[in-house]
């Protein structure tokens, strides 16, 4: 008998043993993240590698085989919180990591689907999202899951039991911080920037340990703020301010400069930079605001070692129309020399070099623009047409000023949607939009934790044709190679892999596949809801899979005017997609 109770004690032993080796999983190291874009059997940043392309040299799934791709499993994120599903998974050890909306996160079986944890952030009554309870994706380091949370808040979770680690507050909520992006993680550094400049908010970029949270650096991207860099105990010392105080700012509207940095950033190890694009000046009414109002609108590129800023270009000076400027910024290769390619929101294609910030191009993306009429490559500032800026409402009767209409809206030539480079075709896959907007400007001042706009809108549609279209881009020529035309607007990422495809989604609720020399669509899938979020692939077991979430949502619903109503039928939901060929 005691024999028999022994067996079975070590058989225990070995059983929970072999749990635990199970769950365990190899620390990421800052070697493997360098890797990430040239390796398959993992997804370890957003962005596929932290220079955001996109890409994956995965080729199981080809231009001859797509047609067989078949669902493997389907996850639902439950319950009634659903709204926009914008995030990209990272997977590591066959574990997803997959973010949600609601400041949620699980960890999913990626072979099977099967559940393996969820967390859930507790959040307070009164957090102030601008564009719906979206958030973008979560990063991995060592041990650790990290993401964002809407209350403006970072949470390090133990990747193998999903205890809480460390948890940072990034800023106020109740100021109207909040937080959205997927954090970049750079030589142990987790870098981050802010939500919310539709409050008021001063826009920056923060490094942290990302073992610890512990802060390293902070550097303002409004002019005139002081930057901070931090010891190891926490103390704070002056790191000099960004810009000169006043220059492109007048009067004390920089205090509350918005320039939200609040889509997250990329990296180049070859530059050592990481860039950020920074959003909106704050209010919209730029009458209030004469002058270039740095470092808003632009493309900034700091040195993570010291978190100065090493260059800037400014996409919109004095932006009048929320045009914004965070889209990504996308290093790459041509003839020995890096560069960067941006899809601006103000319907512009910029390329950069991405060491210096010499204008190299810069192009129309969408086909029709009306506040400016180019870019002058030797000065590197639009061509202002002065008429189609939003009127100034000081002594109007009515309270506002004169009326425009401008294209693109607000909403943009690309949003959030982050576009996708291959080194194969040399081209960029921009999910682009045809709209404009009725835009005013009216009387407005600061008050803490409320709107701060100084506008009004109305989102228009320019015809009754095809609103969105996924664009092939000649960064040299800038001519667009091919389009798929999309009725509804895109909103949804791209994905282009090394078997020459090219995927993404659609608000209708397809995911589909295209041949990337030619755009030819060879696949398509219904997943039951909108797909705003960005496409993935990696390869496991001997197989490829391909991964996107579904959800309909995000700030088309919730600001679109006229396109909200045309596309009002689309249903919302909360539901992860894995994909492989059918054998």
């Amino acid at each position: 008998m005691q024999i028999q109770l022994s067996s079975l004690l070590v058989t225990a032993a070995l059983t929970v043993m072999a749990s635990a080796s199970a769950l365990a999983q190899r620390p990421v190291t800052d070697q493997m993240i360098d890797n990430d874009a040239r390796t398959t059997s993992d997804i370890l940043s957003w962005g596929l590698g932290y220079q955001g392309q996109r890409y994956s040299p995965a080729k199981q799934i080809n231009t001859g085989n797509v047609a067989r791709l078949v669902p493997v499993w389907s996850f639902s994120f439950g319950g009634e919180k659903q709204r926009g599903q914008q995030t990209q998974p990272i997977i590591h050890d066959g574990k997803m990591y997959v973010t949600a909306s609601y400041s949620r996160i699980f960890a999913l079986d990626a072979k099977t689907g099967a559940k393996l944890r969820k967390y859930e952030h507790r959040l307070p009554e009164g957090i102030m999202p601008c564009c719906d309870v979206i958030n973008r994706g979560a990063a991995i380091y060592d041990n650790l899951v990290i993401f964002g949370t809407l209350d403006a808040q970072l949470v390090a979770l133990n990747a193998t039991t999903g205890e809480v680690v460390w948890k940072e507050k990034i800023d106020n909520y109740a100021d109207g911080y909040s937080y959205t992006a997927a954090p970049l993680i750079v030589n142990g550094l987790l870098l981050t920037g802010v939500s919310g400049g539709e409050f008021g908010v001063v826009g920056r970029v923060e490094a942290r340990d990302a073992k610890t949270g512990r802060m390293v650096w902070m550097r303002p991207v409004v002019e005139g703020h002081m930057g901070y860099k931090y010891d190891k105990d926490g103390r704070a010392s002056e790191n000099g301010v960004s810009g000169t105080p006043g220059k492109t700012w007048p009067g004390d509207l920089w205090k509350t400069g918005g320039a939200a940095t609040w889509l997250g950033g990329t990296y180049n190890a070859k530059t050592g930079l990481a860039y950020f694009g920074t959003g909106n000046p704050a209010p919209w009414n730029s009458h209030l605001r004469k002058g270039d109002n740095l470092y808003s609108t632009s493309t900034v590129a700091l040195d993570i070692k010291t978190g100065q800023i090493v260059w800037h270009y400014q996409n919109t000076p004095n932006d009048g129309w929320d045009y914004d400027g965070v889209n990504e910024f996308i290093t790459y290769e041509d003839g020995g020399r890096i560069l960067g390619g941006k899809a601006d929101r103000n319907g512009f294609f910029y390329v950069n070099d991405a060491k210096t910030g010499q204008l190299v191009n810069a192009f129309p993306f969408v086909k029709k623009i009306t506040w400016a009429t180019g870019i002058d490559l030797k000065t590197g500032r639009p061509n202002f047409v002065p008429e189609n800026r939003p009127g100034d409402p000081t002594g109007a009767t009515d309270g506002k000023g004169k009326v425009v209409f401008a294209a693109p809206s607000f909403l943009g030539g690309k949003n959030q949607m982050p576009m996708a480079y291959s080194p194969e075709t040399k081209l960029f896959y921009v999910p682009a939009n045809e709209w404009g907007m009725e835009i005013w400007n009216e009387p407005i001042t600061y008050k803490k934790g409320a709107a701060y706009l100084g506008a009004g809108f109305t989102i228009k549609t320019l015809n009754d044709g095809p609103i969105g279209a996924l664009r092939a881009m000649d960064p040299k020529t800038g001519k667009i190679v091919w389009e798929v035309p999309n009725n509804a607007p895109l909103w949804s990422g791209v994905l282009t892999t090394g078997g020459n495809l090219v995927f993404w989604g659609t608000p209708e609720g397809f995911l589909q596949a295209a041949d990337a020399k030619t755009g030819k669509v060879l696949w398509k899938f219904q997943t039951g809801s909108g797909v705003v979020a960005p496409p993935v692939t990696w390869e496991q077991g001997g197989e490829q899979y391909v991964a996107v979430a579904s959800g309909w949502g995000g700030a088309v619903p919730l600001w679109g005017g006229d396109v909200a109503k045309k596309v009002s039928y689309l249903e919302q939901g909360g539901s992860m997609w894995v994909f492989k060929l059918m054998k």
